[in-house]
């Protein structure tokens, strides 16, 4: 169903970049479309011109992935059902005296949080949050891990054993 949805998108989209754009930043910010078209996160109305710009298009280009979604009733149901997934706690875990663990992810991502949480609890670390970034919408997607504390710079090497990660930054 998700290589499915994504093939729905590519197809609708492909030959309007700036449309593309629009739809993976919505998909990106966890924006919704509403019955009357108009864009929210959570329940703040988001303008056109704020949208556009976070995607770096023409506002024109906003309401045309607008009109082009509320026609087709699968595309509809997936951006009229979107939720903001909440605060992440990576640019405010260093004043939390929290950890900041970025793993920057291959073409191969299955089993890296698995890996990552078994070597972090090893180390009698607690977890606050996990986010990952969806591999098929971000270039070079990321899992970011904030810890109950910061995390000690000889995990990198063993982070960097499993199989997809490519890098890996501790704050």
């Amino acid at each position: 169903m998700v290589i499915q949805m994504w093939e729905r998108i590519n197809e609708k989209f492909k030959k309007y970049p700036a449309r593309m754009r629009v739809a993976e930043k919505m998909i990106e910010l966890g924006l919704s479309l509403s019955e009357d078209g108009k864009i929210y996160c959570g329940n703040l109305k988001i303008s056109d011109k704020a949208l556009a710009n976070a995607a770096d298009v023409d506002r024109r280009a906003i309401k045309s992935t607008i009109d082009i979604i509320k026609e087709d009733d699968e595309l509809y149901n997936l951006f009229s059902n979107i939720i903001p997934a909440g605060t992440l706690l990576k640019n405010i875990a260093k004043n939390l005296e929290l950890g900041v663990i970025e793993i920057e992810v291959g073409s191969h991502s299955e089993g890296i949080l698995a890996h990552t949480t078994k070597l972090i609890s090893e180390k009698g670390i607690g977890i606050r949050q996990a986010y990952a970034e969806d591999t098929e919408l971000q270039r070079t997607p990321l899992l970011t891990i904030i810890t109950e504390e910061p995390v000690e710079g000889d995990l990198i090497n063993e982070f960097l054993k499993i199989k997809g990660v490519t890098r890996v930054s501790i704050y």
